[in-house]
């Protein structure tokens, strides 16, 4: 196994850095068909989250692999390399596919035990497919990570402390007081329409708010969501993007999370807002949208939602910055220490099977030589005996079939068996020499059952700098 990730999230880089190396998906795209005409790169898939972007590649060389992703990561999302490597990882083989194994349980979410990065990697994997970029062994990662993370929250309590980016945000909003209470007779506006935003509207639909507004560029996905949340709360209707200025001054909570590059609210729109709501509040307005602080929740990134609001009287902001220096001093669950003995057990037994499926091919091409041994050696006595009978052939044959069958079943089993355990690939090289096998007919099988994804064209990995030339059994860059 030659797998390979390079990237960085809420864990190695500051907010303002991932900020910055945000990607939407067409430009994910881009960079994974990009990794596969680098030379060293033969499959490739993207892991794009708020808060992480990962490049995850089979490849056959270690140190030019790292060289030639981290370069990539650097040009497509338009941070400097220089600046981008001290906060990269990288992590190798095992190493590698333990990391996506604790990502998809949420053991290394802002949030322990969120459940949404599992729709994230599924996310990853279908955009590797639909682009041909993620061949068997992505494929076999990808979906292997979600089993391991559906089993983590199936056999675990870590859905006990695995809140969503939106409770847990809604909690730091809500303080002391329980977002129920809080949030119950309140008038919100949620700005975005996608899955982060359309689980904010349901949370505070089901908190109980008095009026739910959902703005989107597209009004038609706006109207869905609030004709879905019609029983939940009376007042949810959907409005274009350009109302958003007309409807922040009758808002106590707006959540933002949307896919804009630039910024959907600044300090100077929301001022605004303030004096017209002082305005409504002056001439004697109740109910809904007059609470005395506006909430803000920024869940975008890059973010939606102005940085200076921190500091305009009369708004309160949490963002994904502000999160992650709450979540950081949040206690971890009890069932932590289970969630990481599974991932550890899934790595092994995920590692012993990609050593056993490299043996494969040798095994086929090696049954497949003696089959062409017996039917050369069948025709030929047929020549020499030519008054042998259809049923004196037949039995010969099969005598001769199972003659083979015998040799060559002990000495397959139990290479298969060995190719399990660490190290186990050289036994199939030992196959290939001992028998003298065509390097071409083993690799015509490996061909045909990975399906063959690598495209033409080059490019030779780029030299990396001191702090990626490390060892490849070494988890940080």
């Amino acid at each position: 196994m030659s797998l390979l990730v390079v990237g960085l999230s809420h864990r190695s880089a500051p907010v303002s850095v991932l900020e910055r190396a945000s990607l939407v998906r067409e430009q994910q795209a881009k960079l994974v068909q990009d990794s596969l005409v680098a030379e060293p790169a033969t499959e490739a898939a993207v892991l794009a989250t708020c808060n992480r972007i990962e490049l995850y590649a089979d490849v056959d060389k270690f140190h030019a692999g790292v060289a030639e992703l981290s370069t990539l990561l650097g040009r497509h999302t338009g941070v400097g390399l220089d600046e981008l490597t001290p906060y990269l990882y990288v992590h190798y083989e095992d190493r590698a596919v333990h990391h996506l194994f604790s990502v998809a349980c949420g053991l290394d979410s802002m949030v322990v035990g969120e459940g949404q990065i599992l729709g994230q990697i599924k996310d990853a994997l279908a955009l590797g497919q639909e682009l041909h970029t993620a061949g068997r062994l992505l494929n076999d990662l990808f979906q292997q990570a979600l089993r391991v993370g559906k089993r983590a929250h199936s056999e675990t309590g870590i859905d006990k402390a695995g809140q969503s980016l939106v409770t847990f945000g809604l909690e730091q909003l809500a303080g002391d007081t329980p977002v129920a209470d809080w949030a119950a007779g309140r008038s919100a506006l949620v700005i975005g329409a996608g899955s982060m935003s359309s689980l904010a509207a349901t949370t505070l639909a089901r908190a109980g708010v008095a009026e739910l507004v959902i703005a989107n560029r597209t009004l038609d996905r706006a109207g869905r969501l609030a004709d879905s949340l019609a029983g939940l709360v009376d007042g949810a209707r959907a409005v274009p993007m350009d109302a958003v200025a007309a409807e922040l001054p009758h808002a106590d909570i707006v959540v933002s999370c949307t896919g804009a590059t630039g910024l959907v609210l600044t300090a100077d729109l929301l001022r605004e807002a303030l004096d017209r709501r002082a305005e409504r509040l002056a001439a004697g307005a109740t109910g809904a949208g007059t609470a005395e602080t506006v909430a803000l929740l920024d869940l975008a990134m890059p973010r939606d939602i102005d940085a200076a609001a921190h500091r305009v009287g009369g708004l309160r902001l949490v963002d994904i910055e502000s999160l992650a220096e709450a979540s950081a001093d949040e206690p971890m669950a009890a069932d932590v220490d289970q969630v990481r003995a599974i991932v550890s057990a899934e790595v092994a037994a995920f590692g012993a099977a990609q050593r056993a499926a490299h043996i494969t091919p040798t095994v086929v091409a090696l049954r497949t030589m003696a089959a062409d041994v017996v039917a050369g050696e069948i025709a030929r006595l047929d020549g020499r005996l030519p008054d042998l009978d259809e049923r004196q052939r037949a039995e010969i044959t099969q005598t001769v079939r199972r003659v083979v069958d015998k040799l060559l079943h002990a000495p397959t089993v139990r290479v298969k068996q060995l190719a399990s355990t660490p190290g186990g690939a050289g036994y199939a090289d030992a196959l290939r020499e001992l028998f003298d096998l065509d390097p071409q007919a083993v690799a015509a099988v490996s061909r045909a059952d990975a399906n063959g994804i690598r495209p033409s064209g080059g490019g030779a990995g780029r030299p990396g700098t001191a702090a990626l030339q490390n060892d490849p059994k070494r988890g940080r860059a």
